[in-house]
């Protein structure tokens, strides 16, 4: 059995070398010989030893710290919330209120006829039209609109088609919380953006050049609430102007934003927008947008057929007739039930002195973002006062201590006991938390 690498090329070492990782020969956590006792080991240059294992890094096969060496990291398991004990008030899984979702009629279905053949597979022309006289009037753009499954699957999508291994991509910190693992699954290199009560702040030049993608949150930004103002927006604009960089905007609160989009027009760089129906439809409808002027969306659209196929006709039609049931009435009312107890609770809490950071009174959406000084403590006390909420730190690069709160499961009732229990467990009573 073979338990040491092999080769003399670099890329037959790395070939060796991912064979003993891939079979377990070499586990998670494993540290692999140095550079230069690899080399004399296989009699090869040093020089063959570190091309092979930039190669590996690039590809996340190992990882490099300075003091540790290279090594074998452990696998990086998908995002998932944490499991809530029976009896706590969910306010950790970022899941959007059942009782906002709108039921399903049969009017919502009539005329529809059950499909027999793959002939059938496709985007609904009805629903598209429906999206691009959507896209025209609240997001300024006439681009070619095209479904996929999810935000998540665009953003996947997208990275995969735009990215080879090892690429950069600037991210807003705090983050959406799968957008680390999605990274880190595909071999990329998330590099923090800070934010501020405008957005996220546009880093130094070198760090734009090295950058193949960003990845900004127009509205609603998930967990502060942040919504961009037009002065950051033109920022971001001159900032990428002929930049080789790939933009997508996540814009999943676009259906519920009262917020003003501030457009695509100026943007002369590659960019995608992306929004989704799961926000006012619930998870069951799994279709989402993406529209602009980037040469990979047909290309996205291609490996789509060639996988998933397409999104179920019954399920698009569905979509179509429930969105426009709805409305700009019904859907002002489900943003309006959640900015309502936003601000109870905002205001509750700013009652006990306790201020959050980016302003959070002008921005929107179901998250209210809290840093704290000891995380751990924070989230028992509040546990042993009924209320589940979720850590922040495994969605923040900066590994900041805070909690995000979901007012998605929080009665109007709920705000003001909370805020009380809240400020307890800080033990902060008239003094501000930052």
């Amino acid at each position: 059995m073979q338990l040491n690498p092999k080769g003399t090329t670099a890329v037959n070492i790395a070939q060796s070398i991912e064979q003993l990782i891939r079979n377990q020969h070499w586990p998670p956590g494993f540290r692999l010989p140095t550079v230069r006792a690899l080399a004399e080991e296989l009699g090869v240059n040093p020089n063959t030893i570190s091309a092979a294992y930039k190669q590996l890094r690039n590809a996340g096969i190992i990882a490099t710290d300075g003091r540790r060496g290279s090594f074998v990291p452990e696998k990086t398991a998908a995002w998932q919330t944490m499991a809530l004990p029976t009896g706590l008030i969910d306010l950790a899984s970022g899941n959007v209120d059942r009782n906002l979702l709108p039921s399903i009629n049969p009017a919502h279905i009539s005329g529809y006829n059950l499909a027999t053949d793959v002939g059938s597979h496709g985007d609904s022309p009805a629903l598209i039209a429906f999206i691009q006289h959507w896209l025209q009037q609240h997001c300024h753009t006439s681009a070619e609109p095209y479904l996929f499954f999810g935000s998540l699957d665009i953003i996947e999508r997208a990275l995969t088609q735009r990215c080879l291994p090892g690429a950069k991509v600037l991210i807003e910190d705090p983050c959406w919380p799968p957008a680390i693992a999605l990274l880190n699954h595909l071999r990329l290199q998330a590099v923090p953006l800070a934010m501020d009560a405008e957005g996220a702040k546009i880093p130094a030049p070198a760090v734009l050049d090295n950058a193949s993608a960003v990845i900004l949150t127009a509205r609603a930004h998930s967990p502060t609430g942040i919504c961009y103002s037009r002065t950051r927006w033109q920022q971001w604009q001159q900032a990428l102007d002929n930049r080789n960089i790939l933009l997508i905007i996540d814009d999943h609160w676009g259906a519920l934003s009262r917020m003003p989009f501030h457009g695509m027009q100026s943007f002369t760089n590659e960019w995608i927008y992306s929004t989704s129906t799961s926000k006012f439809l619930g998870t069951d409808f799994r279709i989402a947008v993406a529209a602009g002027n980037s040469p990979i969306l047909p290309a996205m659209k291609t490996r789509f057929t060639l996988g998933p196929r397409w999104i179920s006709k019954l399920l698009q039609h569905l979509a179509l007739n429930i969105w426009q049931s709805l409305d700009s009435d019904g859907l002002n009312r489900i943003a309006e039930s959640y900015a309502h107890r936003r601000r109870l609770l905002l205001d509750a809490l700013a009652a006990h002195h306790i201020r959050l950071p980016y302003h959070p009174e002008h921005g929107e959406g179901m998250h209210i973002w809290l840093p704290v000084p000891n995380e751990a403590h924070i989230i028992q006390a509040l546990a042993a006062k009924g209320w589940a909420v979720q850590s922040g730190a495994p969605i923040s690069l900066s590994r900041q201590p805070a909690i995000r709160i979901t007012v998605s499961n929080l009665s109007t009732e709920d705000c003001q006991p909370l805020a009380d229990d809240i400020a307890e467990a800080l033990g902060s009573s008239g003094r501000a938390i930052y």
